[in-house]
């Protein structure tokens, strides 16, 4: 099976190394015997919602995201909504979390208009939140521990009675906010977090969760994954974790 992933303004949007999510997918794709195609997006490209499987959008400074802004609106926007309704499996991290909102507010007042694929939006706060980040998630019914690296100054906050739902709850570090406990969104196939590192290397059950819902948008509900050897990942998403949860003086369960 070959699947089209569309990566969304990497020469701009492409902070602390988050391509190395994109490596991720390709090699549980090959690994699995499937191939991932990568399409890079940018500025004044158009994207046709038919022929992609799975988006990746990455961070960004204030400066790009104006102009990724202005893009979305014009172009690519919309592109990307009506993929995710007919069942593309997406992830967003940091800026490129936000600019899927409904709006960023900078620290000047400045309000940066999003594209509305997730119900939240995003105020620029007076202090950067830094630092590792354990989280429990759960998706399709499967409870897992999410870790990260978390450096962002935006409060992002999900909006009431919609359909976007938190994608974890914080137990150690701040999450969107560091007041509600919740860390990320998600809505049908898209995910949105702040969480680097980057994150599907440290967290391949969440990598597989996009690679299945990409393949069930292809071949149906019915596909499964090739079940890998992550005991190396597993490994070392467990360090990570114990080691926060002790510095974070927090307790949870490791899976």
């Amino acid at each position: 099976m070959r699947l089209r992933l569309v990566y969304l303004y990497g020469d701009l949007m492409n902070l602390y190394g988050d391509r190395g999510n994109i490596i991720a997918l390709q090699r549980r794709c090959e690994w699995r015997g499937h191939e991932l195609e990568v399409q890079e997006v940018g500025v004044g490209d158009r994207v046709d919602p038919a022929t992609a499987d799975l988006f990746f959008f990455g961070g960004g400074q204030d400066v790009e995201q104006g102009v990724v802004s202005r893009d979305l609106a014009a172009h690519t926007g919309e592109a990307v909504q009506e993929a995710v309704a007919e069942g593309a499996a997406l992830l967003s991290v940091c800026g490129g979390y936000q600019l899927l909102g409904r709006f960023f507010r900078t620290a000047e007042g400045v309000e940066i208009p999003g594209t509305g694929l997730f119900d939240i939006h995003t105020i620029a706060g007076p202090a950067r939140n830094v630092g590792n980040v354990v989280a429990e998630a759960e998706l399709d019914g499967q409870q897992q521990t999410l870790v990260g690296f978390e450096n962002h100054s935006g409060r992002t906050y999900l909006e009431s009675g919609s359909q976007t739902t938190p994608l974890a709850r914080v137990t150690v570090g701040k999450g969107n906010n560091g007041e509600d406990g919740f860390e990320g969104a998600r809505y049908r196939g898209a995910i949105g977090t702040y969480l680097h590192g980057p994150l599907l290397p440290k967290n391949p059950w969440l990598a597989d969760w996009l690679i299945l819902t990409a393949l069930r948008r292809r071949e149906g509900s019915d596909v499964t994954l090739q079940t890998l050897d992550d005991s190396l990942e597993t490994q070392a998403r467990t360090s990570v974790a114990d080691m926060v949860m002790r510095r974070g003086n927090a307790r949870t369960s490791i899976r």
